[in-house]
């Protein structure tokens, strides 16, 4: 299968750090980098299936992108966007805050990515409602090599592989589920989005509080999912992942030297919507995560279970 390529040259020092955002786990079967620093990633676009390789040339920033399948034009096309050419900073300020200002001073290029794909953001995040990541992983891992597809060209080469259609989504029997680490809520809750994919992926067009308010219609969804759906399919700079395990800790460390709450985080964020999200991409850029100590979640030994973070 041949291939085609695009050179893309920022007009900022562009990185592939955005890419990560899409990696779910040590062990994701979609996303790879190799030994020589190129991230490659199986999509499902509305095109079809592709492999995505990216690689940032060090003599000059240049962009490097090279795709495989039927999705190869329409990927190509979307990777200026996949790196954060159309975030836009208008509006941000620091506010003074010493931490904020010296994590904008040593990061200064940090861009949000967009995909414009939904579903891709939204399944796994999903499966990730309130277990483990270990457990979520997993289940991510079982669900696209069950019930996806290889990666075209040189993706299926690496084990690369794309996740599963709308139609497989729908055609996974409960049971599959459970064998699969997936209790009945998650899974419900899959299904019903597969169900109505062509909507979900009309979001992508939308505001981002637009997009919270429909998908937060859905049983099984709140704030939490729809926020990793906004940061990783529209870019949101104002999408925060309410209702996680770390990320109020995280963001009343930095800013406070005290864990916060949800309620308190929303708070004190108030001041820098519609840049909320960005202020905490930030302080995780500059590396302000609250030690960790004590015993982690363990894996639950039991399914279903309640699941209470959506």
């Amino acid at each position: 299968m041949t291939s085609s390529t695009r050179v893309w040259r920022p007009d900022w020092p562009a990185g592939l750090g955005t890419m990560r955002a899409h990696k779910r786990g040590g062990g994701d079967p979609t996303y790879r980098i190799d030994d020589a620093g190129r991230h490659w990633r199986g999509i499902r676009t509305p095109e079809g299936p592709v492999t995505l390789a990216l690689h940032v040339a060090a003599r000059d920033g240049a962009v490097h992108a090279e795709a495989w399948g039927p999705g190869a034009a329409w990927v190509l096309d979307t990777v200026p966007d996949l790196l954060g050419a159309a975030d836009d900073w208008s509006g941000f300020d620091p506010r003074d805050h010493p931490v904020l200002v010296d994590a904008h001073r040593r990061h200064p290029h940090v861009r949000l990515g967009r995909t414009g794909l939904v579903m891709e953001a939204l399944v796994p995040a999903i499966l990730e409602q309130k277990v483990t990541g270990q457990e979520a992983f997993a289940g991510y891992r079982m669900l696209v090599r069950r019930y996806g597809e290889p990666a075209p060209g040189r993706g299926a080469e690496l084990g690369l592989w794309v996740q599963p259609t709308a139609e497989e989504l729908r055609s996974v029997p409960s049971w599959e589920w459970l064998r699969m680490h997936v209790d009945h809520a998650r899974s419900r809750a899959v299904v019903t989005v597969a169900r109505v994919a062509d909507a979900m992926e009309r979001l992508a067009h939308l505001p981002g509080d637009e997009v919270e308010r429909r998908l937060c219609t859905i049983p099984g969804i709140g704030r939490w999912t729809a926020a990793e759906v906004r940061q990783r399919a529209i870019g949101d700079p104002d999408a925060v992942s309410f209702g996680d395990y770390h990320v109020a800790k995280d963001v009343g460390w930095a800013l406070t030297g005290t864990p916060f709450d949800d309620a308190e985080m929303e708070a004190y964020l108030e001041p820098w919507r519609p840049h909320r999200g960005r202020v905490v991409r930030l302080l995780y850029a500059a590396g302000h995560r609250r030690p960790r100590h004590g015993a982690r979640m363990a894996p639950r030994t039991h399914l279903p279970a309640r699941v209470t973070r959506t």
